[in-house]
């Protein structure tokens, strides 16, 4: 089926089960229902399971429980309540217990074997439905209302698709993110003087504009800034004649620490925080005059319609460098290597063997062997050189940074007992964290994409430095930038790799030691 042809089986799904929704009596009907007539699935027989038995000991006697429904080859487990039920309250069982349906779920599953466990939960009441990814148990769950499913159908697509959800979600916020970003610039462009026949010069400044323009979005939405809504206040608080000013005045003030501010700065500009890093520091004043319509875009765009942390610096890093780049604006195109695509690289490249190493520690049956190995792991992580010799806006850098980042979380949860029961509390927050973008090299000819890949890699340390956060319970500062990227700017034919870094760390080869690698682009 096609994307309109599954928007409008949604919107039609959605207005046949409005007002409906006994759990006995309709549960089936309306998951065949969207499974058959949404995401196209025929043989629904042998796809999705219903009323699968559970047998649990409770005071001594066997107890029947049924699984509402269950897909095997998605691993997914649903568990359905009638409409107007609250799904986030617990309900009476027949055991005289009260839970809410996901705790109901998690009880069916502690009776399936390991392999049978599911990778997500979805419970539901013919109105809501909302997704628990069992990869993070304790996480909240992503909320789906019925009356919404005509645009938001495709957050469902991993009841019948083995890929993730969330890839599929980040790729429409970043294209989201791509599209507004055009708008800006478009305007922007405009009040140029050679709109017309714009200058190089002038198209670099209005690419750096756009990027620090991001960066604020982003970083107001992330809570880098502060209070959700700085940036936006910020712009909101000046006429349009003197938008250009304030912005550069912001740029600035960006850009100095605190102890060189001036002691008397407006509270509007010195509630900002000091940046470092670079994407600041030029002192760029060939910001147009801007109008009311930037403003109202600016504005409108910083408020809650949108949400900039939600987006995945891998992919949006490729869509504003396409959305952006005066030839690929020309010609319509937009060329970015999507995440499964650079996972079909990086993963057998390396992933896949520090993920076997990182399973086999995981393993490990004697806690304090376990923790040991694992932080040498860790500390071995810290250490490997990626570098990307065509790097363009840095989406392979960006998504090796995630993937070992990641990885590297998986370790402070054994290093810190975080489940095991045994929760160490002597640590020093900043210490645990061994993966840095430090250890990320790029080689990109293009000023305007080394500046995106940048960036985009500032943004992936930032939501990594929140997992983090999450993980061990304790804030962790963001702000000043404290890791600095390794993109340069030249023609990798003619650069001397070796004076990318230092040379002993990527050039040297030592098959005893952990080797540096090259992470290929999609060029």
């Amino acid at each position: 089926m096609t994307q309109t042809e599954m928007q409008a089986a949604a919107k039609a799904f959605a207005k046949r089960w409005q007002g409906h929704g006994y759990e006995k009596g309709e549960s089936q009907k309306f998951y065949i229902d969207l499974l058959n007539n949404v995401f196209g699935v025929k043989d629904f027989a042998g796809f999705i399971y219903f009323e699968n038995q559970i047998k649990e000991r409770f005071a001594g006697k066997t107890i029947t429980n049924f699984i509402d429904a269950y897909i095997p080859s998605t691993k997914v487990m649903i568990e359905q309540k009638s409409s107007g039920k609250d799904l986030r309250e617990p309900i009476r069982q027949s055991d005289g217990t009260f839970l809410t349906p996901f705790q109901q779920a998690r009880k069916y599953i502690a009776g399936l074997p390991l392999s049978e466990h599911p990778r997500w939960v979805v419970t539901g009441n013919f109105e809501t439905f909302l997704v628990y990814d069992m990869e993070q148990p304790n996480g909240e769950p992503e909320e789906i209302r019925l009356e919404n499913l005509e645009k938001d159908y495709y957050r469902l697509s991993f009841l019948t698709d083995t890929g993730s959800v969330h890839l599929k979600k980040e790729l429409e916020i970043s294209k989201k993110a791509g599209d507004i970003i055009g708008e800006i610039y478009d305007a922007i462009l405009k009040q140029y003087k050679d709109a017309d026949s714009p200058s190089p010069a002038t198209l670099k400044s209005l690419n750096m504009l756009c990027v620090r323009i991001v960066f604020c979005l982003y970083a107001e939405d992330a809570g880098i800034f502060g209070h959700k809504s700085i940036f936006g206040d910020y712009v909101k608080s000046f006429e349009a004649k003197d938008l250009r000013r304030a912005l550069l005045d912001l740029f600035q003030v960006l850009d100095q620490k605190p102890d060189e501010r001036d002691p008397y700065l407006e509270e509007n500009l010195a509630q900002f925080p000091y940046v470092n890093g670079g994407l600041f520091t030029e002192k760029d004043k060939t910001i147009p005059p801007l109008t009311e319509e930037i403003k109202e875009l600016l504005v409108r765009h910083a408020s809650s319609e949108f949400d900039w942390s939600e987006i995945s610096p891998t992919i949006f890093g490729a869509i504003f460098e396409s959305t952006l780049n005066p030839e690929t604006r020309r010609s319509g195109g937009m060329h970015y290597t999507s995440i499964e695509n650079i996972h079909k690289v990086i993963d057998p490249l390396f992933m896949d063997s520090l993920n076997a190493e990182f399973m086999q520690i995981k393993q490990i049956k004697q806690t304090k062997t376990r923790i040991e190995k694992a932080k040498l792991f860790h500390k071995k992580l810290g250490t490997l050189q990626f570098l990307d010799p065509a790097c363009g806006s840095g989406n392979f850098l960006t998504e090796t940074y995630l993937s070992l980042r990641r990885l590297g979380n998986e370790c402070i949860k054994i290093e810190l007992g975080i489940g095991q029961g045994e929760l160490s509390l002597a640590y020093k927050a900043e210490d645990l964290i061994q993966v840095s973008i430090r250890q990320f090299y790029g080689i990109e000819i293009n000023d305007f994409a080394a500046v995106v890949a940048k960036t985009a890699l500032w943004i992936a340390e930032s939501q990594m430095m929140k997992e983090t956060s999450k993980i061990i319970d304790k804030e962790l500062d963001f702000l000043p930038l404290k890791s600095y990227t390794n993109i340069v700017e030249g023609n990798a034919l003619h650069l001397d790799w070796n004076a990318i870094g230092e040379a002993s760390q990527l050039s040297d080869f030592d098959p005893s030691s952990t080797p540096p690698v090259q992470v290929p682009s999609a060029a």
